[in-house]
Formats: C-alpha cells, sequence, structure tokens
C-alpha cells in the first residue's frame, strides 16, 4: 500500500468521523467526546508534521477508520444512510469553498484567532465550538447549497447541540480540503473501493491497540 494512499484514507475517515458524529448529536445528541475533541481540534493544526498529526496519530481518526470500513463494506447500509449523505455532502462542499479564496482566508484567519483563545481563555471544548459555529454561519452557512442535517427535533433546537454540529461540519471541509490536497477524488473510492477497506481496518486494528 502507498503512503499516499495511507494519507488519504487518514483525511477521508475524518471526514466520516465528523459525518457519523453528526448523525449521533442531531439524532441522539450524545456523542465521542473523544473523538470529537480530536475532530475540531484538527481545524489548529496548520503546521502538521504528517497527516496523522492532524489528527493528534492515527487514534484521532479511529472511529472514522470504523465507520470508512463499515460504510465500504456496505455493513448496516441503511442505519448509515445519513452518514454516507453528510460525507458527499461535505465534498461537495469542500469543492465550492476552494474556489472562493477570500472566504477561505477570512475562515483562516478566525481559525487562528479562535485557536489563540481556545490556547489561553477556553477551558472546555463546548465554547471553543460556540465559536467555531459562528465561523461556520457567517462563511458556510451563506452558500446557496447547503447541508441539510437531519434528526430529532428537540437534539436539533438545542443550542449547545447546533453549536457542536456547525463546528464538526467545518471540522469535515478542513478533512475534505487535506484528503483532495493528497489527491483523493469522489471517482478514485470506486476504482479503490478494495484497496481502501483492507487499509481503512488495517489502521482501525493498529489504533485499537495502541
Amino acid at each position: 500500500m502507498s503512503k499516499n494512499l495511507e494519507d488519504q484514507l487518514l483525511a477521508l475517515a475524518g471526514v466520516a468521523q465528523v459525518a457519523h458524529l453528526v448523525d449521533r448529536i442531531s439524532k441522539t445528541g450524545n456523542y465521542d467526546s473523544e473523538a470529537l475533541t480530536h475532530s475540531v481540534n484538527s481545524l489548529f493544526a496548520f503546521d502538521a508534521n504528517s497527516t496523522a498529526d492532524v489528527y493528534g496519530g492515527v487514534m484521532g481518526v479511529r472511529m472514522g477508520l470504523e465507520v470508512l470500513a463499515s460504510i465500504l463494506a456496505n455493513k448496516d447500509s441503511d442505519r448509515q444512510r445519513d452518514v454516507v449523505r453528510y460525507v458527499f455532502n461535505l465534498l461537495y462542499l469542500e469543492r465550492r469553498f476552494a474556489t472562493n479564496p477570500d472566504m477561505m482566508s477570512v475562515v483562516h484567519s478566525r481559525l487562528e484567532h479562535t485557536r489563540f483563545k481556545s490556547e489561553h481563555f477556553t477551558s472546555h471544548v463546548q465554547e471553543t465550538c460556540h465559536s467555531l459555529s459562528g465561523i461556520y454561519q457567517d462563511t458556510l452557512s451563506t452558500f446557496k447549497y447547503r447541508i441539510r442535517v437531519t434528526g430529532s427535533v428537540q437534539q436539533l433546537e438545542n443550542k449547545n447541540n447546533a453549536d457542536l454540529i456547525r463546528a464538526l461540519l467545518l471540522a469535515g471541509i478542513r478533512s475534505a480540503f487535506l484528503w483532495r490536497q493528497l489527491g483523493g477524488r469522489r471517482y478514485k473510492l470506486l476504482f479503490q473501493r478494495k484497496q481502501l477497506l483492507q487499509l481503512a481496518r488495517e489502521l482501525s486494528r493498529s489504533a485499537a491497540s495502541v
């Protein structure tokens, strides 16, 4: 397996992890706090030495690797329907975002400011997500194309959940951007399906043994 394919897979797992977390929060209000923290922190990894380092190591996207393996193996296809939709929605929205350099500049500048605040003044990821939610609303939410999140009305109307979801969607765009930078393309997913499935399972097992 090529190192480049592994890097693409980790970035795609970052997208899948976000999609899964959004799905769980929107339907149940519950989420894996460790996975959420790794996904959110990936937004501040401006100068990471490797793709894995963006997520704090392979362990940071272990959930995403498991979700991706399940999708690639066509397991629980009905239960994963919304997760798959979010993955492809994020890949599509990232392409719109990448053609708008002014918006990209604004997002980067505000992420730098949010990172400074989170390092010096913020003690909880929920506060950071509130700031990230504002960035998403002011930028990506202004596109005509928007990601429609479905779930429980009670959960979606909860302001904290809404902030978490928007922050995660922003993290998903970051992972989608990284995936494309590394050579990831939607059409390749079909031709590399078996390779990606095998690699996702291998990386997931290795992360579990750490």
